[in-house]
Formats: structure tokens, C-alpha cells, sequence
């Protein structure tokens, strides 16, 4: 019996299932760091052709925070992923952690240096982390996830019976 629901030029016989993704955490970092520095550079130049050079400082500013505190979980995923895969959910939550709490110690040490266009500042952090988190959901809904380890073959060495009809 023939599929013919299948595309013409599809190869016939057996297609093997993919794998997981290769470092998800990676390829999220690597993905949201590119989206949001494009809307970086789009919202440095509206800040320069609206006020000045202090407009370009706070929005590169405020989305470089934002981007290194969002950076830090996905980075530290990355790393715990492959050396304590079970502990990765406890990191992520003590990441998360230091995240809004370092981001509250940057900018009360900081204060508010005479530079800082406050409009700007806020637009280029909430422009960053509107464009950073759409960007993770959709790169994240697009990774593959081992859910079964299953051996490819059985232990006593005999190769699976085909159960298929």
C-alpha cells in the first residue's frame, strides 16, 4: 500500500526519528542576542535622530542590562546542562534569583548618572525584553527534547521484534 499523502520526491522506505536539539540553552542565547541587538541598533538610531547622544547612551544602557541579566540563565543553563542535567531547574531558579536582584543592586548603586535620558532608558530596556522573551518563546517551541532514553537495542543483545503491520 502505497502513502499517497507524501510529497513525490519524498525517499521511500524507513525515515529515522531526530534527535534532541544540540544545546538548546545555546542556540537560544546565540538567537535572542542577534534578534535584540538588531532592535538595539533600530532603537539607538530613533534616539539619535530624536534627542542626542545621551538618548543613544540610555538605550544602549538599558537594553545591555537587560540583555546581560537575561543572558546570565541561558548561559548558566548551557553550562549546567551538560555537567548536572538533574540540577538544571534549581539553577535556573537561583539565576533567576541573582537576575532580579543584581538588576535592582545595578541601578540603585548606579543611581542616575546626569546623562541618562529616562524615556529612552525605559524604552530601550522594555524594547529589549518584549523583543528578548518573543524571541526565546518561539526559538524554545522550535527545539526538540529527549523525553525517552531508550536503548536502541535490548540488553540481552537480540535485536527488537518488528511489531509493526
Amino acid at each position: 500500500m502505497k502513502d499517497k499523502s507524501t510529497h513525490p520526491g519524498a525517499a521511500p522506505g524507513h525515515v529515522a526519528a531526530a534527535g534532541p536539539s544540540a544545546s538548546p540553552s545555546w542556540n537560544i542565547l546565540k538567537k535572542c542576542l542577534l534578534v535584540d541587538g538588531i532592535a538595539v541598533v533600530i532603537l539607538a538610531v530613533l534616539a539619535f535622530v530624536f534627542t542626542n547622544a545621551d538618548g543613544v547612551l540610555s538605550v544602549l544602557f538599558g537594553s545591555l542590562l537587560v540583555m546581560a541579566f537575561f543572558g546570565l540563565s541561558l548561559l548558566v543553563g548551557h553550562i549546567f546542562s551538560k555537567r548536572k542535567p538533574r540540577a538544571v531547574i534549581s539553577i535556573f531558579f537561583m539565576t533567576y534569583f541573582v537576575k532580579v536582584v543584581g538588576f535592582a543592586a545595578v541601578l540603585f548603586a548606579l543611581g542616575t548618572p546626569p546623562w541618562l535620558n529616562k524615556p529612552w532608558f525605559l524604552a530601550g530596556a522594555v524594547v529589549c525584553v518584549l523583543v528578548w522573551q518573543g524571541t526565546e518563546v518561539v526559538i524554545f517551541s522550535k527545539q526538540r527534547f529527549l523525553l525517552f532514553d531508550d536503548p536502541a537495542e535490548p540488553s540481552d543483545g537480540k535485536k527488537p521484534k518488528d511489531t509493526s503491520p
